[in-house]
C-alpha cells in the first residue's frame, strides 16, 4: 500500500488528488514539513477499526427484544420541586 506525503498547502490547492491518492493508501498532510494530518479512505478506515460494531449497530441491540424489563412506577411522592435558595 502506498503511502503519498503532501502540503497542506497541495491538498488545499488539489483536494482532488488527495482523494484519489487516498484510494490507494494514506496520504499524510504536512504543515510547516510536520506531518499533521492523515487521510484515508472510508474502508481503509473501517479495516483500521477491525470490524467492530459502529453506534447504531450497538444501540440497535436485537437481543434485547428478548429481555424482560418492566420497570416499577414511580410514586408521586418521589418527585419533589426544585428549590433555588
Amino acid at each position: 500500500m502506498p503511502i503519498t506525503t503532501i502540503t497542506s498547502r497541495h491538498f488545499n490547492q488539489d483536494v482532488g488528488h488527495a482523494k484519489r491518492a487516498a484510494g490507494k493508501g494514506p496520504v499524510f498532510i504536512t504543515d510547516r514539513g510536520r506531518p499533521s494530518h492523515v487521510l484515508l479512505s472510508v474502508e481503509q478506515y473501517r479495516k483500521m477499526l477491525g470490524n467492530k460494531p459502529d453506534i447504531l449497530e450497538l444501540l440497535a441491540m436485537p437481543e434485547a427484544a428478548d429481555v424482560a424489563f418492566d420497570p416499577p412506577k414511580l410514586q408521586d411522592n418521589t418527585i419533589k420541586p426544585a428549590t433555588f435558595s
